[in-house]
């Protein structure tokens, strides 16, 4: 309990902030707006997310092969005080839900830079408060999709790994299989990540017994999370291969943007900066039609200056702590979602959406970053000062997209 909830006062106090910022921007969309949830409109309302179809059958099953068991709870839950309606109060039940795992996950990230890169609070919190302002976080602090849970999920697993490998401990089947089916069940591509730390346990290699009881581990997680699936689909397993090929035909078109820009401006750029938006027309296949936003590519050359540096910021910390076993695991994890999104090219033209498969890697490598050059007062106040010029633009850009955000529902989705 103590790994997963705040354990400190400070901690609980970080988690009371969280919650009341991120609560109010909700409970401000939930009671006033619509478009969290409007049992008309299926997907793609803001950003591509999808929902109302993942709140009612928890979306499908080729991509997130269990979430249909999470938010049938999740919807239960919201019931109890709707009385059974799809309401306002509904919808602030969603918005609080997804609140609780963000302002969870949030604190995760800061038990690690505190508890395994072992960082003074000062520089904790500033990356703390860096992370807390991208633009998956607030998306993801109101909106109730799979991406919510996931963030929270896989935080929790890398800071529980972290503890474990840094006192050189293996990690229990248990807890592999139940990383497995919550990770991968919420979407399927994300299982292969909680097999990555298994990899960097104390001679793994060298020993053949220590290997083969991680192969077995590996296998009770994988035999667990593929019969659970199986019951789901009826064990028509043929099915699955086929919507699985034409979801990866479906979501990996190529498109007219760029290539690099797709990359630049939706991957390592959406996930963190805000850009600007733009309104296209959709309807549900029954005759209502809506207005749905997107994300554009960045029009400015201050947008990619942001996005480059913080990509430095990340492979400088992997290049300067390569030997350090802890941060294979985090860039390992980061690199399957490059080779998912960025090469196999599924779903790059909305990538600003899987924000919470990766994204709480990029503070983690800064505070490894820092970690490195904790004896070298010079190179720290560069990055400190970095930190906190990113920080500060961020904050203005994304508060500024959000005044957007909400022009847009005053205008659609009263």
């Amino acid at each position: 309990m103590k790994t997963v909830f705040p354990s400190t006062k400070f901690e609980f106090l970080l988690f009371a902030i969280f919650l009341t910022a991120y609560g109010i921007l909700g409970t401000t969309i939930a009671l006033n707006y619509r478009i969290i949830f409007d049992d008309r409109i299926p997907w793609d309302a803001y950003f591509s997310f999808d929902n109302r179809a993942i709140v009612m059958t928890g979306g499908g099953f080729e991509r997130h092969p269990l979430s249909n068991y999470f938010f049938n709870w999740i919807r239960e839950f919201a019931y109890l005080f709707s009385g059974g309606k799809k309401d306002d109060t509904f919808r602030l039940v969603l918005a609080w839900c997804s609140n609780f795992a963000v302002s969870l996950s949030l604190i995760q990230i800061y038990k690690y830079l505190k508890n395994i890169i072992d960082l003074p609070t000062k520089i904790s919190l500033v990356i703390l408060l860096f992370f807390a302002l991208f633009t998956t976080n607030i998306l993801l602090s109101f909106t109730p999709e799979t991406y919510t849970y996931t963030l929270f999920f896989l935080v929790l697993f890398n800071y529980y790994a972290a503890l474990k490998l840094r006192k050189e401990e293996k990690i229990p089947a248990v807890a592999v299989a139940l990383a497995g089916i919550s990770v991968g069940g919420l979407t399927i591509t994300n299982i292969v990540k909680i097999y990555i730390p298994l990899l960097f346990e104390k001679n793994i290699f060298k020993n053949w017994k220590k290997f083969g009881n991680a192969v077995i581990r590996v296998l009770i997680s994988v035999c667990v999370f593929v019969l659970l699936f199986l019951y789901r689909i009826d064990f028509k397993y043929l099915n699955f291969l086929n919507k699985s090929e034409q979801q990866y035909e479906k979501f990996s078109t190529a498109k007219k943007t760029p290539l690099w820009d797709m990359i630049a401006s939706w991957f390592f750029g959406g996930n963190v900066l805000f850009s600007s938006f733009e309104i296209r027309d959709y309807h549900n296949t029954k005759g209502f039609y809506y207005k749905a936003l997107f994300m554009e590519v960045y029009h400015s050359w201050i947008p990619y200056i942001f996005v480059s540096v913080l990509i430095l910021l990340v492979f400088w910390s992997y290049f300067k702590n390569f030997k350090n076993k802890l941060v294979q695991v985090l860039m390992i994890s980061l690199f399957v979602d490059i080779i998912i999104h960025c090469i196999l090219k599924f779903g790059l033209h909305t990538s600003y959406i899987y924000g919470g498969h990766f994204v709480f890697v990029f503070p983690l490598m800064i505070g490894w970053l820092f970690y490195s050059y904790k004896n070298n007062p010079k190179i720290l106040s560069l990055l400190f000062s970095t930190v906190v010029i990113l920080l500060f633009y961020l904050a203005l850009n994304n508060i500024f997209r959000m005044q957007e955000f909400f022009l847009f529902l005053e205008k659609y989705y009263i």
